[in-house]
């Protein structure tokens, strides 16, 4: 039984974080560099429509409203209640395991700014690696940043192909996973083959084991957020054209960077 629900809190949080676009845990609210000051207004539904409308296309608005909805009953029943009581952990300790697994994914963001030809970043990345590793105990501590002042430069397989002018393609909303495109869902397979920890769980750990760990890492991520969903269904009159227009102009923001 332990193992169906970590494997939904795993799914589920996969999809939030994205939710949250991809801000870091302590200093932001997890998942995009959609901060808490951006939710204390009333947003104009049909201008997210509209703006969003241009960034992005939405064929499948009718599925991705249910999936949407789907997705929202099992953040509120489920995930974000494992999350919460998971918060009985010392923040810090929190912090350290996202920074450890954060520190291990370097080689998806060293490959994908060479891809780029950002080399410069791809150097940046790399000498984050080591020093964090070295320096900060494994990377529990992300001493590049702290010491150093070398923050971390966000690079994905969705980004390298929008670098090449591959489009967005349809929105989609996928089941636990949330919001995505086409471009991006195909770019979370791609980054696989380079994330150590992906390729270390599928050869020597059997489904079950990965998917408790993954939840764990979940879970921990999440306790770390400020309540970004719940500020995003507290302030939009349609949280899907909130999340399908933050989504849009968040990604189209990274692949400029």
């Amino acid at each position: 039984m332990w193992q169906i629900i970590f494997f939904l809190i795993l799914l589920t949080n996969i999809g939030f974080v994205d939710l949250a676009f991809a801000q870091q845990p302590e200093q932001s609210t997890p998942a995009s560099e959609v901060h808490g000051s951006d939710f204390d207004q009333d947003f104009d539904d049909d201008f997210m429509e509209e703006d969003s409308a241009q960034l992005i296309s939405d064929p499948f608005e009718k599925l991705n409203r249910g999936v949407f909805w789907f997705n929202d009953k099992v953040y509120f029943y489920l995930f974000k209640p494992a999350a919460r009581a998971y918060r009985i952990v010392p923040r810090p300790a929190r912090t350290s395991v996202s920074n450890f697994f954060s520190n291990l994914s370097s080689p998806v963001r060293i490959v994908n700014s060479t891809l780029q030809f950002k080399f410069a970043d791809a150097g940046r990345e790399t000498t984050r690696f080591f020093v964090n590793s070295i320096i900060g105990l494994g990377g529990l501590v992300d001493a590049a940043d702290r010491w150093g002042e070398i923050p971390k430069k966000d690079e994905d397989f969705g980004q390298t192909l929008g670098f090449y002018h591959v489009g967005q393609g349809p929105y989609l909303i996928l089941p636990f996973l949330g919001p995505s495109s086409l471009r991006d869902a195909g770019g979370l397979v791609a980054d696989s083959f380079f994330d150590p920890l992906t390729i270390h769980l599928s050869r020597n750990w059997n489904f079950l084991e990965r998917m408790e760990l993954r939840a764990g890492l979940a879970v921990n991520f999440l306790s770390l957020d400020d309540d970004s969903y719940e500020k995003i269904k507290r302030d939009s009159l349609d949280p899907y054209l909130f999340m399908r227009a933050g989504y849009a102009q968040y990604r189209v923001a990274k692949v400029a960077k």
